[in-house]
């Protein structure tokens, strides 16, 4: 079969959206094919919008990771990000919601539904982690959520194990415009290293600190230097905090828990990059960052 001409090809962003911890930014990793977007047990760990590619030999899906749309929006950074989320949905060709099986469809979930129903950019519905549930369990969900979205497409998936992206896939490339590609074949994603090394590092505060900690601190990477003649990356990262206290449980008794980060995303560091890594880490307080326009804006929030 000869390759698609230029004007029988789609390319067109596809938001993923829905509540917190539905497994928004698994799913992307899992239909890119490599790991951008960090992932943790916790819900709100994706506070910005990450692109993800993946260019088909008929298609270039770019796949919008959106932070979690919750209603109790709390600090202005929580805030931030549910905009963050609905602007995402402006701006995008096909729009893909994701609910959690196990929690079934939420109140919220329905609004959300309803929401996107009523505008104009096509709908998907996803059922996502189906590989923690019996198949009774999984019918009346998918029914639910098909009576919330007539005549849209409904795939169970589980974006950890895989089951059902290959159904997937097919659904939504159908409803992309005619459009040449917007990204080399190469590209994966339009994040800058810098920004990945930051989530990289934060990625290991949400996996190993306790419950509060995470919500109250971001990462500035101070230095990126690398050295490609000697496979070297060089990082200064400050892991930044809202109060002291929180300050000494991530570095911890004698700084245990800071070196376990760093440790832990030194090895995740090098994975990605593909270079030695030598990861040099400090935590700052900065009173009420979360709250704060002018910083949330210099952390790029």
């Amino acid at each position: 079969m000869p390759p698609p001409t230029e004007s029988q090809f789609r390319c067109g962003f596809v938001a993923l959206v829905g509540r917190p911890n539905v497994g928004k930014s698994t799913l992307l990793n899992a239909l890119v094919g490599s790991k951008l977007a960090i992932v943790s047990p916790k819900p709100q760990t994706t506070r910005t919008r990450l692109l993800g590619i993946r260019t088909l030999p008929q298609a270039q899906l770019v796949f919008v990771d959106t932070p979690g749309i919750h209603t109790h929006s709390g600090s202005l950074l929580n805030r931030r990000m549910v905009e963050i989320a609905f602007n995402a949905l402006a701006e995008t060709d096909v729009t893909a919601l994701l609910v959690d099986v196990e929690r079934g469809i939420t109140p919220a979930d329905q609004e959300l539904a309803r929401r996107l129903g009523e505008g104009t950019t096509p709908v998907v519905g996803v059922v996502n982690k189906i590989d923690r549930v019996a198949k009774p369990r999984l019918l009346p969900v998918l029914e639910q959520l098909a009576s919330l979205l007539p005549e849209r497409e409904v795939v169970p998936v589980s974006a950890l194990t895989g089951e059902n992206l290959s159904e997937l896939v097919p659904i939504i490339v159908g409803l992309l415009p005619m459009s040449p590609a917007l990204y080399s074949d190469d590209e994966l994603t339009d994040q800058s290293e810098r920004t990945i090394a930051q989530e990289i590092v934060r990625e290991q505060v949400f996996l190993q600190t306790q419950q509060e900690i995470p919500y109250a601190t971001t990462v500035i990477v101070e230095e990126f230097t690398e050295k490609p003649e000697k496979r070297v990356l060089f990082l200064r990262a400050v892991i930044m905090v809202e109060r002291p206290s929180q300050r000494a449980i991530i570095i911890g008794e004698r700084g245990a828990r800071l070196k376990q980060i760093g440790q832990a995303a030194r090895l995740q560091l090098e994975a990605f990059f593909g270079y030695r890594v030598f990861l040099e880490l400090f935590v700052k307080v900065s009173k009420g960052w979360t709250n704060n326009p002018r910083l949330l804006k210099e952390f790029g929030l």
